[in-house]
């Protein structure tokens, strides 16, 4: 089992930044791959971003360049950086991690006004 606890949500203005955590239960060194996804409001789950764990990274097209996502493994934590935020990145972002089995958080609400 892993338990996944995100961090960092709120209410920003467009062109804000935020940075959002994930904090695992368990060491994220071994685990395949960690990502954030999120859930705006009348939509269904979409892949925001991804790092396996060789350290690859896969963006989705409207956040690249914006976004950015890293982990501590010391920390057992991965981070979603979000610059230059849009009313369009406004959602639920949640932290999901793929080992044996596939895990999520809770999710932590992003607003974004502008």
């Amino acid at each position: 089992q892993v338990q996944l606890v995100e961090a960092g949500g709120g209410l920003v203005q467009a062109g804000g930044s935020l940075r959002l955590s994930c904090a695992a239960s368990v060491s994220i060194f071994g685990i395949n791959a960690m990502g954030w996804y999120r859930q705006a409001p009348g939509k269904g789950r979409e892949l925001v971003a991804t790092m396996s764990r060789d350290g690859s990274t896969n963006y989705a097209e409207p956040v690249k360049g914006r976004f950015t996502i890293s982990r501590d493994n010391a920390k057992y934590t991965v981070y979603l950086q979000m610059n230059s935020l849009k009313p369009d990145d406004t959602g639920v972002y949640y932290c999901n991690a793929r080992t044996n089995g596939e895990y999520w958080g809770q999710g932590t609400q992003v607003t974004v006004s502008s």
